[in-house]
């Protein structure tokens, strides 16, 4: 396991290209977004994907959100009327996922063999150019069932041997869960609470007048 220190808002671009080539083939890391630390594989890797669910211990019926690099990214991963996306102009990037169907090019692997996917673009510009040549997962970097580490120290204790890199950056944005929002429905739902809550909730409120 290899670690970089980096800065998640002005990372150096030359530590971003080593993670990228670590993604590239087929490696899982831990990177910082503005909430929580995530592990990213390539989603377009199956093998890569399954290696996420392994180092959480996490059962395959439980379904990973993806990080893209900005909101045109998500129209090759998901669908989006025009409601919806006014929306996401409103939310992204920030301290959300936004549950939407998903197109074909997504694994069911990702999904649990649903046809939706939780995506995120984080208020964080380390995410964003990680992600900037292929969609990563974003889901959190703990093992299933137990509590989410704020450092990087602890996450090496809880994790450590199964990645394969780990960008330090300190302590992330917000420190807990994104808000997640299920937009698939007439009206948004809201299943998770977290960062950015009063805000998504002012703009679910105001797009339904």
């Amino acid at each position: 396991m290899k670690i970089l220190k980096i800065n998640w808002s002005n990372p150096d671009p030359a530590k971003i290209y080593i993670a990228k080539d670590f993604l590239k083939k087929g490696y899982i890391i831990v990177y910082p977004t503005d909430t929580v630390y995530g592990i990213a594989a390539n989603i377009y890797n199956e093998n890569a994907i399954l290696n996420v669910f392994k180092a959480k211990n996490r059962p395959m019926n439980k379904p990973l959100s993806i990080c893209l690099s900005k909101i045109e990214d998500i129209k090759s991963v998901a669908h989006m009327d025009n409601k919806t996306e006014k929306i996401v102009q409103k939310l992204f990037p920030g301290p959300f996922t936004l549950i939407l169907r998903k197109k074909n090019i997504i694994s069911s692997n990702l999904t649990a063999g649903t046809d939706k996917i939780g995506i995120r673009i984080p208020d964080n510009q380390l995410s964003q150019d990680l992600a900037s040549d292929f969609p990563i997962t974003s889901t959190s970097a703990n093992i299933s069932g137990l509590d989410v580490p704020e450092s990087p120290t602890e996450i090496i204790e809880q994790i450590g041997s199964s990645v394969d890199l780990i960008l330090d950056a300190g302590i992330c944005k917000y420190g807990h869960h994104s808000t997640v929002v299920d937009m698939t429905y007439e009206h948004p739902r809201i299943i998770r609470e977290g960062a950015g809550y009063k805000t998504i909730s002012e703009i679910i409120k105001s797009s339904e007048h």
